[in-house]
C-alpha cells in the first residue's frame, strides 16, 4: 500500500491528485506545518531532508514531486490513463517536468520571500526597512523574470490544451502547484491561457477528490 506522507499546503497534494487520476488505492498520514511554516521535524524519520512530498510503497522511501510522479505513473498507470503514445509529447511532458521545480518554483519562492520582508518573523523595526528592500528587488529584478516565465507559458498554452500537447499527462500535475502559487502572487490578467488552465484542472473529478483527502491550498503567502 502506498503511504503518502502528506504535508498540509504543500507540493504533496499534487501527489493525491496524480493517485486519484490513477485511481490507485493509497493512505494518508498527516503532518502539520509549524508555526514558523517549516515541515515538523517527524518528516526527518520517513526521510532525512523532512520535506514533503514523501511515500513510502512497501520498503521503497521516495522523495521529490518529479521522482514521485514518475515512479506513480510508470509502476500504477496499468489502464495508461496518463501514458503518451507520441514522441514529441513525451519530451514536452519531460520537460515541463523538470521546467516547473528547476525554472519556474524558484521564481515563486522568491515571490514569497521578498513579498513578506516587511512581515513577521522580521523584527517589527526592520520591516519597513525590509519591505523597502523587498519591493526593490521584485521592481528591478524580480517580476521582469516572472513576466518572462509567465508569457513563456501563456504562449505555450495558447497553443496546446494541456502541456504535454494533446493530452493531459504528469507534467500538468507538476505544473499545477507552481501555476497556482503564481497565481497568488502574481497579476495573471494578460494570461487568459494560463487561467482558462488552472480552471479546467480544478474541474477534474480526480482534482476535487484530491483536494478532500488534502485539504484546501492557499498559496498567497499570509
Amino acid at each position: 500500500m502506498i503511504t503518502v506522507h502528506h504535508l498540509n499546503n504543500s507540493r504533496s497534494q499534487r501527489v493525491l491528485w496524480l493517485l486519484e487520476e490513477l485511481e490507485a488505492p493509497y493512505q494518508i498520514k498527516r503532518y502539520e506545518r509549524e508555526k514558523s511554516m517549516l515541515a515538523p521535524d517527524a518528516l526527518k524519520q520517513v526521510h532525512p531532508l523532512g520535506k514533503a512530498p514523501i511515500i513510502t510503497d512497501g520498503n521503497r522511501v521516495i522523495a521529490e514531486s518529479g521522482a514521485i510522479l514518475e515512479y506513480l505513473s510508470e509502476r500504477y498507470d496499468s489502464e495508461q490513463r496518463l501514458t503518451l503514445t507520441d514522441d514529441d509529447e513525451r519530451l514536452q511532458s519531460r520537460y515541463w517536468l523538470h521546467y516547473a521545480e528547476g525554472s519556474l518554483m524558484p521564481l515563486v519562492v522568491m515571490k514569497l520571500i521578498f513579498g513578506r520582508m516587511g512581515k513577521a518573523p522580521v523584527p517589527l523595526l526592520m520591516r519597513p526597512i525590509g519591505a523597502a528592500f523587498g519591493n526593490g528587488v521584485q521592481k528591478a529584478w524580480l517580476d521582469k523574470q516572472v513576466a518572462t516565465h509567465r508569457d513563456f507559458i501563456e504562449q505555450h498554452l495558447q497553443r496546446h490544451p494541456w502541456f504535454a500537447g494533446q493530452h493531459f499527462s504528469i507534467a500538468d500535475v507538476q505544473m499545477s502547484f507552481p501555476l497556482q502559487g503564481l497565481a497568488a502572487r502574481s497579476s495573471l490578467d494578460n494570461a487568459p491561457a494560463i487561467r482558462s488552465w488552472l480552471e479546467k484542472i480544478t474541474q477534474r473529478a480526480a482534482w476535487q477528490r484530491a483536494i478532500k483527502q488534502g485539504g484546501e491550498l492557499n498559496l498567497s503567502g499570509g
